[in-house]
């Protein structure tokens, strides 16, 4: 290990500023944590791991501290230096890239796991002989060949999780990537960005760094060159792109957000044209305000969502630098808040005043049009030999990837195991040898494991350990779901809470919810550094630290009230804590700042709303959505559907809303809009309050306009394509796509099988196939070739409209023609029309587009009427 200890010393010498911050860093986390989980870090006989050690615990999240043991950490530590030492760019990566960029084992907010000495036991045979660029090209095909991509809730698989079960959505795709990268050393980092101004939604892919400098690329979606994916047009669109670097990062790049845990930087120059704003926050006086919080929101989802936070300085001053769009830019402190519209690239200074509090709220009502960035993409230029061996390639991954998938256990053998267990065994794919073990062991508590396996969700069926599913099934408790939020499950905990509890207290029988309260309040220490990455711990890790964050403490309370037989929850759309009191059934609010707990003062909203021929039903997410004004002057987004895996799903105007909601008393935001086919957002805002058993009735308004249907191009009806049967055989000769749609409009698509951004679509799509089937008129979707054909499945998207028609568009000449007509800058898909058989285009859709179906639905409407 002596050239070990020279890499990293030379890293403390080059660096002797960073290394006394680190000092200070690991030093004050010690104070905060106590000695008991680095005392031995001093007892190893490597100085390198000890400074290495000291790097990653001065700065890593405390749930990386009280649930991963330090044998964990040691042994990344050792596999990072080990894969610099052998790989031939070790000695090329600078010390800085490293430490912040190869050294850290966590990504996002995955669970850890044992992937670094995994992977590169995998890949360092791989990539033998080859340069950074060709390796990272490799392991990007190796990540294919495990991986693809699926839509799914927000808590983020490990790594190997990811490889067991074969799917994984953009958050989980990327992390994994990005692991596979740092463990033969390359420096790699996620990039996100936390939603897209021009579409609804958002996307994470990876950037990694190769001879001087950062590269990058669609995790598990293999392209022949680096700086090429699906998404260099929409990232053209972006207004932010971020990336986290662990720690004190001292790069060139523009710092966001800078806390004792990491970095935030803005990446947004790497993809699109950007400008900066310089912002001053005063009070109503004019003066300037201090550690105000500025909210940088983005128009998504019918909401302005927080993509980035600030604190202004001792002059009240902050700056951002984002895309040439429009943001909704909120600024608050001790109650107090303003916002203003910040339209990048057309404004360099504005001034928002904390005018408006909770006490005085005047109801007061904006309209803003949001304005994205437009696309200025730039595609590198693939020869097509190589365009064609990629395509070659990844069908052969995909042909290994599904060999892997065909070991899962089919419907079919699950049915004949037993009808009713059988869908959890379909849907827990990698993990289906552990569901079935879980069953059989506990076929004489069948009713209990039913309901138990009926509580998890579809991520959770696929990677939730047998250990954990007996504890939930043996523990005292009827609520059995083992999770709270979207927190890790490390370890089991109701029987070991039970336990200790009972050991340490004499048992139970006195235990009610207010005196828990009052018990985790006097018992369990809050970290003081209020600004620190909330990992959640799991309630193993705080029983046994007793310290912990907020997000933490709630989800402990939580655990520990169901482990003690006490009904308890995190509720799905305001977030509060809460307990059930055993004598009245009421859900009382856990406030632990306060010496007794109470139910919420609720009052009630309704919403009236006028069906028109454009919407008859608007949809929590796709048309509106409610924020509560926090006590400080911030918001919080009411989430009316949690467990929705594509957001807009279930929660509208009519079944929630149009008989009035309870709502708890305060001040709310209601955000209404409609997105535009431009991406353009017509929004409106407008704060309204919830008094104490009154009703509040507010008007529902969707703004339109009647300009957006116009034509916009044209495309030749007479076209001719390769005709598909429903069932994808090839008909013989080919047609015109008149002679299959007959006179009148219809919808044309072309599409990319297996990329994301047409998975999305045609979800989309069938999620207002009915709305389509009223329309009558037929859609076509075309392949790029047989191929690409046969690897079409209707089910795996839902329900297509009635009259989908199929074919090939065989030479590219119906696809060269939209490009051309539509003067679409490059050839990414998929591409939608609504045309005419007047040759007219009045709808035009590329790429990544999330809403896709609603905004066909939107101009369908008004083209029928």
């Amino acid at each position: 290990m002596r050239h070990l200890t020279a890499l990293f010393i030379a890293l403390l010498t080059l660096l002797p500023a960073q290394a006394q911050d680190v000092t200070k860093a690991f030093n004050e986390k010690v104070e905060i944590i106590g000695t008991q989980y680095t005392k031995d870090i001093e007892e190893l006989p490597d100085e390198a791991e000890q400074e290495a050690l000291r790097f990653l615990y001065a700065y890593m999240p405390l749930a990386d501290i009280t649930d991963y043991p330090l044998e964990f950490h040691l042994r990344n530590v050792r596999a990072s230096f080990e894969a610099r030492s052998q790989m031939p760019w070790g000695k090329d990566v600078p010390d800085l890239l490293f430490r912040h960029f190869v050294l850290p084992v966590r990504v996002n907010n995955e669970a850890l796991d044992s992937s670094r000495w995994v992977f590169f036991r995998e890949l360092k045979e791989r990539v033998r002989g080859m340069n950074m660029q060709e390796a990272i090209l490799e392991v990007n095909h190796w990540c294919h060949e495990r991986v693809t991509y699926a839509p799914s809730d927000g808590r983020t698989l490990s790594p190997l999780a990811c490889i067991r079960n074969a799917l994984g959505r953009c958050g989980e795709e990327s992390t994994f990537t990005v692991s596979a990268l740092r463990s033969i050393g390359i420096p790699a980092r996620q990039v996100y960005t936390p939603r897209w101004a021009h579409t609804d939604d958002n996307h994470a892919w990876v950037e990694a760094w190769a001879d001087g400098r950062w590269y990058f690329l669609g995790a598990c979606e293999p392209e022949p060159v680096l700086n090429l994916g699906w998404f260099n047009a929409p990232a053209s669109r972006a207004m932010l792109m971020h990336t986290r670097a662990f720690g004190d990062y001292r790069g060139p790049e523009e710092v966001m957000l800078r806390t004792s845990c990491f970095t935030e930087i803005n990446l947004i120059d790497n993809y699109g044209s950007s400008a900066r704003i310089d912002f001053r926050i005063v009070d109503e006086r004019g003066r300037a305000v201090s550690d105000a919080r500025v909210d940088f929101k983005i128009y998504n989802y019918a909401e302005f969502c927080t993509v980035a936070t600030k604190y202004t300085d001792a002059r009240g001053r902050t700056f951002l630098t984002a895309g040439k769009g429009d943001m909704l830019v909120w600024a608050s402190k001790d109650g107090k808040f303003g916002w203003a519209k910040a339209s990048f690239g057309h404004i360099k200074n504005i001034t928002i005043k904390l005018n408006h509090q909770l006490s005085n709220v005047d109801g007061a009502t904006e309209e803003l049009d949001i304005v994205p960035p437009g696309e200025r993409v730039l595609i590198p230029e693939v020869p097509t030999t190589l365009k064609q061996a990629n395509h070659r390639r990844l069908a052969y991954e995909d042909s290994l990837r599904h060999a892997y998938e065909a070991t899962f256990m089919p419907d079919a053998m699950a049915r004949q195991f037993s009808p009713r267990f059988a869908p959890f065994l379909t849907k827990s794919r990698g993990n289906w040898a552990t569901i079935l073990t879980f069953i059989t062991m506990n076929r004489a508590r069948e009713e209990r494991v039913y309901d138990l396996l009926a509580s998890l969700t579809d991520k959770d069926l696929r990677d939730m350990p047998l250990e954990i599913l007996q504890d939930n099934l043996t523990a005292a408790s009827d609520q059995l779901c083992p999770r709270v939020e979207n927190e890790m499950i490390l370890h089991p905990y109701k029987n070991y809470l039970h336990r200790e509890w009972t050991a340490a207290n004499g048992g139970t029988d006195a235990i009610s919810g207010e005196s828990l309260v009052k018990w985790v309040k006097d018992n369990i220490r809050l970290n003081p550094d209020t600004k620190a990455l909330r990992i959640a711990q799991t309630p193993v890790g705080v029983w046994q630290s007793r310290l912990t964050d907020t997000r933490s403490r709630d989800i402990f309370f939580v655990s520990l009230a169901r482990s003690l037989g006490i009904e308890a929850r995190k509720d799905v759309v305001t977030g509060k804590v809460q307990y059930r009191e055993m004598a009245n059934g009421k859900w009382i609010d856990v406030d632990f700042d306060a010496t007794t707990q109470v139910a919420s003062k609720q009052g009630r909203l309704v919403l009236t709303y006028e069906p028109d021929r454009y919407i008859d039903d608007p949809k929590y997410y796709s048309h509106f959505t409610i924020t509560r004004i926090t006590p400080s002057g911030g918001t919080s987004l009411l989430n009316f559907e949690e467990g929705q895996v594509d957001m807009g799903g279930g929660t509208s105007w009519s079944n929630t809303f149009r008989d009035g909601t309870p709502l708890d008393t305060g001040t709310y935001l209601l955000t209404t809009g409609i997105r535009l086919a431009n991406g353009t957002a017509l929004a409106t805002n407008r704060l309204f309050t919830i008094a104490e058993g009154q009703t509040t009735t507010l008007p529902l308004l969707l703004r339109h306009t009647d300009t957006e249907v116009s034509v916009i191009g044209s495309f030749d009806s007479e076209s001719t394509y390769t005709l598909l049967g429903k069932d994808l055989s090839v008909l013989p000769g080919k047609s015109s796509i008149l002679s299959q749609t007959g006179r009148g409009y219809f919808v044309i698509g072309l599409v990319g099988m297996g990329q994301e951004p047409t998975n999305h679509a045609l979800r989309d799509i069938c999620k207002v196939a009915a709305d389509f089937d009223r329309w009558g008129r037929p859609m076509l979707l075309l392949f790029e070739s047989e191929a690409e054909a046969r690897k079409f499945k209707a089910s795996d998207y839902g329900t297509l409209p009635a009259g989908t028609l199929y074919g090939i568009d065989t030479d590219g000449s119906i696809k060269r023609q939209i490009m051309a007509n539509m003067k679409l800058s490059n050839g990414q898909l998929p591409i939608f029309l609504i045309a005419d058989t007047f040759n007219r285009v009045v709808f035009c859709s590329q790429g990544y587009t999330i809403g896709l179906g609603e905004q066909l639905q939107w101009t369908i409407n008004k083209i029928k009427n």
